[in-house]
């Protein structure tokens, strides 16, 4: 009950986010400052993984000290990821635009995801003047009529949609709603609880022609070859990353492998 109420609030500081960056944007958003980055997340053979950029987690606090956003960007670019995931929470997660316009500074050519709790049309507006070239949006937080239209907005700009889905029912309403990028979270938004049998269930279920990702919990490189024996096309890799060391180098060894 208190982790269902956790997501309620942040919800609710989403709904107030929302109000206020209608106001702050009201003469219009910023001038882009890049060209959209291409987008291939498609397996093809070659491990790919998304890197993230997580200063903080509700239930850590703090994981790496004197994070520097410009560094990571540049150690998960050499380092050969696929996409660089950036969080733009700043209450929960400790991030923010600021962030993301950062990451796009340093980064000329691998695509960057804004991955936040987005429930209006608004923040894909902030996503896309920020340097986003992807933006997640989370089905159990989205009516249907929502995901579509957030999905529509995205392409418009020449986004992708990332649609995260926990369970079937959330999967069925992410294709139904047109997402061909869908991002399966092992772990509960509910309850925070990670369980990877989600993905072993879900993953060989979601379409062909649809790209498939897998989300949280990932540290381990025999359980994302049996992942990809399952169809997974891509990894989200947030903590284990940032925790290391050296980042660069855990990202270069996790690509090893099929």
């Amino acid at each position: 009950m208190g982790e269902r109420k956790f997501l309620d609030t942040i919800l609710e500081v989403k709904r107030r986010e929302v109000e206020e960056a209608l106001i702050r944007w009201k003469g219009g958003f910023p001038e882009r400052g890049c060209p959209i980055r291409p987008v291939n997340l498609k397996r093809e053979g070659k491990r790919k993984i998304i890197a993230e950029i997580k200063k903080r987690s509700p239930s850590r606090g703090p994981l790496r000290e004197g994070l520097s956003v410009a560094g990571l960007t540049r150690e998960y670019t050499e380092g050969g990821a696929a996409a660089i995931s950036v969080l733009t929470d700043s209450i929960f997660f400790g991030g923010g635009l600021g962030d993301l316009e950062e990451a796009s500074r340093n980064s000329e050519t691998v695509p960057l995801l804004r991955k936040d709790f987005v429930i209006d049309g608004v923040q894909v507006e902030e996503a896309y003047a920020a340097g986003a070239d992807l933006v997640l949006l989370i089905a159990r937080i989205l009516s249907r009529k929502k995901l579509e239209s957030l999905i529509r907005q995205c392409r418009e700009k020449g986004l992708v949609p990332l649609v995260e889905v926990h369970d079937e029912r959330e999967m069925e309403m992410a294709l139904e709603a047109g997402a061909d990028h869908l991002g399966v979270n092992n772990r509960d938004l509910d309850t925070f609880t990670v369980d990877l049998n989600v993905s072993r269930r879900l993953i060989p279920k979601i379409p062909e022609g649809c790209v498939k990702i897998v989300e949280s919990g990932i540290s381990d490189r025999a359980v994302m070859e049996e992942m990809e024996d399952l169809g997974a096309d891509a990894f989200l890799i947030g903590e284990a990353l940032v925790t290391a060391p050296f980042p660069g180098e855990r990202l270069r060894y996790y690509l090893k492998g099929k």
